[in-house]
């Protein structure tokens, strides 16, 4: 409870503003991703230079004048209906009309016409941040630690256009990255200053025209008026608006990706069993996922809870969960939370670039499989022992991105 409580003061500081080889083997019960000898040594030295998880007093006691209502879930949604078996592992299949990030036949082939954007939603404390707006519309969701096992979100939206996104906070060093593997503008609240700071890495990258940020008098942000939440999490977007923005600032052109995922609606043969997936990181955010065999999907549960979407409050789900391990290094040059000359956290730098480890899951399996990304223009793309492509089921993927130095953090059943 006190680490909890110590580590929890970080999220009051982030006002101006986040290593085990899985190799699942089916037993009566469960698959434990357990980390391999190889892994550990290649990782050897970035782990020994990492530095301790912040350990902080403790933060203010009072509670927030209004709790997230309890809601209602709605019924499941329905599976996206195909006629016939889809196959999707070359640009070329996937035409005019297909969304490259999700496989699925669009409504609005325009909006594949435009420039996606990454949003960075926070994920704690869970009084103030969830529900969160929009991550049911979003193709692609990446969740990763920030400072000690606090995680908070990427989304990356293509295809739909939710009503409302929020609550936004600070990017982290993977928004140097992730906007880079989609080609997208990168929608976010500041960042760590200081001549290595993130801000400062984002706008000395090859993506800092395409930084959408909340400035005064520029439309596509707003803060709500609940005076219960603290300031730093009331900063939300109309998605629609910051892409007209995007307009006038000439950064809307449509994404030309040098390659794409490979899916298909038929699941693989060989998969074991996972009808539930959790991801511990480290006691602080406890990740369920459980599948429903009737629609193909699964259903998302955080710290307990059904975690839902506030523009519908519905669950959350996604047809595909991918654990991603990769190499965190705390960079001790870049400071997060300060509290005057004293650093209470350092910066954590996700490695996705080479490759790692990862597990798909989709359709109430599991595959082991290799993720690579060769070139920086490369989105994540996953292969099986034998270098054939994994395919991912056709719809939207929420990215578990796992610290290779956690011990064995994912349970799939």
């Amino acid at each position: 409870m006190m680490k909890r409580l110590a580590l929890l003061l970080v999220i009051f500081l982030l006002v101006a503003c986040g290593q085990a080889d899985p190799t699942p083997a089916p037993v009566p019960t469960a698959v434990v991703a357990v980390p391999t000898a190889a892994i550990a040594e290649a990782t050897a030295t970035a782990v020994a230079t990492a530095t301790a998880e912040p350990t902080l007093p403790p933060p203010p006691t009072a509670a927030p004048a209004t709790a997230v209502p309890t809601v209602t879930i709605t019924p499941s949604p329905t599976a996206t209906a195909t006629p016939e078996p889809v196959a999707l592992f070359a640009l070329a299949d996937f035409g005019t009309d297909r969304n490259p990030l999700t496989g699925e036949l669009v409504a609005d082939p325009e909006n594949l016409q435009r420039r996606p954007i990454a949003v960075k939603l926070s994920n704690s404390p869970p009084e103030y941040t969830r529900p969160q707006f929009g991550l049911n519309q979003a193709d692609l969701v990446f969740e990763h630690v920030t400072e000690g096992p606090i995680t908070r979100f990427t989304a990356v939206f293509y295809s739909q256009t939710p009503p409302e996104i929020g609550p936004i906070r600070s990017a982290r060093l993977i928004d140097v990255e992730i906007p880079a593997m989609y080609q997208s503008a990168l929608v976010f609240s500041g960042a760590s200053s200081g001549a290595d700071g993130v801000y400062n890495r984002l706008a000395a990258s090859d993506i800092r025209q395409y930084l959408v940020r909340d400035i005064a008098g520029e439309i596509g942000y707003f803060r709500t008026d609940e005076e219960e939440k603290p300031w730093e999490h009331r900063l939300h977007a109309i998605p629609a608006d910051l892409w007209t923005r995007m307009e006038t600032m000439d950064i809307n052109q449509p994404p030309n990706y040098p390659m794409v995922m490979a899916f298909t609606s038929e699941p693989p043969a060989a998969g074991a069993a996972a009808t539930k997936v959790t991801i511990n990181y480290r006691d602080w955010t406890l990740v369920e996922w459980e599948y429903d065999a009737e629609n193909g999907r699964y259903w998302r549960w955080t710290d307990g809870e059904p975690h839902l979407d506030a523009n519908t409050m519905e669950q959350v789900s996604a047809a595909n969960v991918v654990i991603v391990y990769a190499i965190h290094q705390q960079v001790l040059s870049i400071c997060e939370s300060q509290s005057g000359t004293v650093c209470n956290a350092n910066s954590t730098e996700i490695q996705i670039w080479g490759e790692g480890d990862a597990i798909i899951i989709r359709d109430g399996q599991q595959y082991a499989a290799t993720w690579k990304r060769e070139k920086r223009g490369d989105m994540l793309t996953f292969y099986d022992a034998e270098g054939n492509p994994v395919p991912l089921q056709v719809g939207n993927t929420w990215f578990q991105v796992v610290p290779y130095h956690y011990n064995n953090p994912v349970t799939i059943e």
